[in-house]
Parts: C-alpha cells; sequence; structure tokens
C-alpha cells in the first residue's frame, strides 16, 4: 500500500489555496477579477487555489491586501482550542527568505486582529510594504535588535521594546545583527 505524505509547505498550499477560492466564491468574484483586485496575475491565483503553489509572504500579503483580509484568515485552520509552538505549524517565507512569519492565533471575525512571531534573518532586511487602510501594527522584540524604516523614519528597536504604528505606511524590517532577530507581532484591522 502507497502512502502519501505532504510537507508543511504543501498542506499550507492546499489550505491556503481551499480557503481562497471560498473567500473569492463567496464574493462573487473571478480569477481576473481578483487578479485585478490584488495585482497578482490570474496564473498564479489559479495555481495557488488548486493548491499547486506555495505563495511567498508578499504574494500573500498583496492577496490580503487586495481582499481587505488579515493574512491569519488565508493561514490559520479552524479550531476551537489552539496551541501555538514554536518553529510548528503553518509559516510562509518572504520572496527573499530573509523573513519568517508564523501566523499564531487570530480572531475569526473580520475587523479584529491576528497575532504573529516572526524570524527575520542576520544581516537581512524584509519590506511588506503598505497594508490596507485601517491596519495597526504592534512589534514587539523578543530576541536580537531591529531597526524599523517607517514612512523614511528609522527606530532602533532592543529586545522587549515595543512601538505600534499604522501598517498602511511604506515600512521595513531590519536586523543589523548576526544573530536572529525574533519579533512579536498583533495586527489589529478595522473595517473602513
Amino acid at each position: 500500500m502507497e502512502r502519501s505524505y505532504q510537507t508543511d509547505a504543501e498542506r499550507l498550499a492546499i489550505q491556503v489555496g481551499l480557503t481562497l477560492r471560498k473567500i473569492r466564491q463567496q464574493r462573487g468574484l473571478s480569477l481576473q477579477q481578483l487578479a485585478d483586485l490584488t495585482t497578482v496575475s490570474k496564473l498564479t491565483l489559479g495555481n495557488i487555489e488548486r493548491g499547486e503553489a506555495n505563495p511567498s509572504l508578499s504574494v500573500i500579503w498583496k492577496i490580503a491586501n487586495g481582499l481587505e483580509i488579515p493574512i491569519s484568515l488565508l493561514l490559520n485552520e479552524d479550531s476551537d482550542i489552539k496551541i501555538s509552538r514554536k518553529h510548528k505549524g503553518n509559516k510562509v517565507v518572504s520572496a527573499n527568505e530573509a523573513c519568517t512569519l508564523e501566523p499564531m492565533f487570530d480572531v475569526s471575525t473580520f475587523g479584529s486582529s491576528e497575532i504573529h512571531r516572526a524570524f527575520l534573518k542576520p544581516r537581512s532586511e524584509y519590506n511588506p510594504g503598505a497594508h490596507q487602510l485601517g491596519v495597526v501594527e504592534y512589534v514587539t522584540v523578543m530576541s536580537g535588535e531591529l531597526l524599523i524604516q517607517i514612512d523614511g523614519e528609522s527606530f532602533h528597536m532592543y529586545e522587549y521594546d515595543s512601538i505600534t504604528f499604522n501598517g498602511d505606511k511604506e515600512h521595513t524590517y531590519i536586523n543589523p545583527t548576526d544573530r536572529t532577530t525574533v519579533l512579536h507581532f498583533v495586527m489589529t484591522y478595522s473595517k473602513s
């Protein structure tokens, strides 16, 4: 008897695809309309919906921003009880592989919040771009250091320092050290 084993990435790709298709169909959108909203190609969106593509963090953000939903809505499975363990469960990696984001918990209803862990590689940077209007980010440095640039202004953060800002502004996370920087994100969403 042949057994089928799925990697975490394959399982995540299938889940993101199923969730994306469900949201698209609930909103009555064609793939082309979704492509226009998200600036992600129709071909890529089709591949994602079929679970044939493992989208990068930047593609996930484009989709979430275009649909005006929290990214955790695409990444987390439904369950009444959740335990979030470091490096277990769903994770998504930035296109340049500098940042790994692990969704921890979310509130299922749109218009609320989500929580993530992020691991920023040494001497690297991650630019998620500006998010949709109404997103507020709360970031705490759990380990290491962080330089964060928000709308051209720079802030140097150290272990257990926290910052909050409107996520609809251009922002970049930079790890200036030779160690991985661990971040804790809380993102809130308001209905615009």
